[in-house]
């Protein structure tokens, strides 16, 4: 590579960089994510994404505002052949605390899921369920996970089409019991952009064996929609993203979320006027003089 393409290389990943600071530092000041003397639990899966949070996470807690501590954790679900040094290497040469968590998820899930059959839904339960608990045994007060904008809008369609559902990933979710508080610092980034950054720091990522490798997942099939919208509108996802922000209860259809049951209509006082000039009768078989005159009653 000549010199030429050195410097061109290296200030796209600094404008790549740049840009993956700022959308985590919007993302956790827009949702309050991070308060002062938070203990960060960062949950590290050996993927790309939960790499990338955790580089960013350590950055910004550099010259963040508040004072936080940040905590790696890994849960080791026994996969066969799982690289167990990879993780406990990487984080020792990060200098950071943490801990790896083992809990054989995996057997439970083969006994309970149907070869052939999805296994993430269960997977995650139990991989939720462990961290969750594991996070108040160490004092953590925020759990974050590497979810990034691409997975929050395709977790919409996939609860649209397959769970008749209009329910996504928020960026900030208090758990039911109300005993722990996820936070997911990725929800300003795009995946593409999480690739680009992986693949420069060269991170030591470990592919997942049980759920990662079945073909035609129906979120895989919800992926490569999206990947074909965004290729030929650019911008559609963050649009998406968008109006997940940006919802109107009334507009939409949930007799939970919007009463439409009591919808009285009010015309006292003055109303305002309309954006367009009142309309003149040209014919009709009416007698208007059944009206009732309501402004003389």
């Amino acid at each position: 590579m000549s010199q030429k393409d050195t410097r061109k290389e290296n200030y796209e990943y600094n404008k790549l960089q740049k840009r993956l600071r700022r959308n985590v530092g919007s993302a956790i000041s827009d949702y309050n994510m991070i308060e002062e003397n938070d203990v960060v639990m960062a949950c590290i899966s050996g993927g790309k994404d939960s790499f990338a949070m955790l580089d960013i996470l350590l950055s910004l807690q550099k010259a963040a505002p508040v004072k936080f501590d940040v905590i790696a954790v890994n849960l080791d679900q026994k996969q066969p052949g799982f690289p167990e040094h990879i993780l406990p290497d990487y984080f020792e040469t990060l200098d950071i605390p943490y801990y790896v968590v083992d809990k054989d998820t995996y057997s439970v899930v083969k006994e309970k899921i149907e070869e052939g059959k999805t296994t993430c839904g269960l997977c995650s339960r139990l991989r939720r369920g462990t961290l969750y608990s594991f996070a108040e045994k160490i004092g953590a007060t925020k759990i974050a996970l590497g979810h990034h904008m691409d997975d929050i809008v395709e977790t919409l369609f996939l609860n649209m089409f397959h769970g008749s559902r209009m329910k996504a990933m928020p960026p900030k979710l208090r758990s039911d019991d109300g005993r722990n508080v996820v936070i997911r610092p990725l929800t300003y980034c795009r995946e593409k952009d999480l690739i680009r950054f992986a693949e420069h720091k060269n991170f030591p990522i470990i592919p997942c064996n049980l759920c990662g490798s079945q073909e035609n997942l129906q979120r895989q099939t919800i992926k490569a929609m999206l990947q074909e919208w965004d290729k030929k509108t650019p911008g559609r996802i963050e649009s998406i993203f968008k109006s997940l922000q940006n919802v109107s209860p009334s507009q939409l259809a949930d007799k939970v979320l919007f009463d439409f049951i009591e919808l009285p209509i009010d015309r006292d006082g003055e109303r305002a006027e309309y954006n367009f000039a009142e309309a003149m009768v040209s014919s009709t078989n009416i007698d208007e003089s059944m009206f009732i005159d309501v402004a003389n009653v």
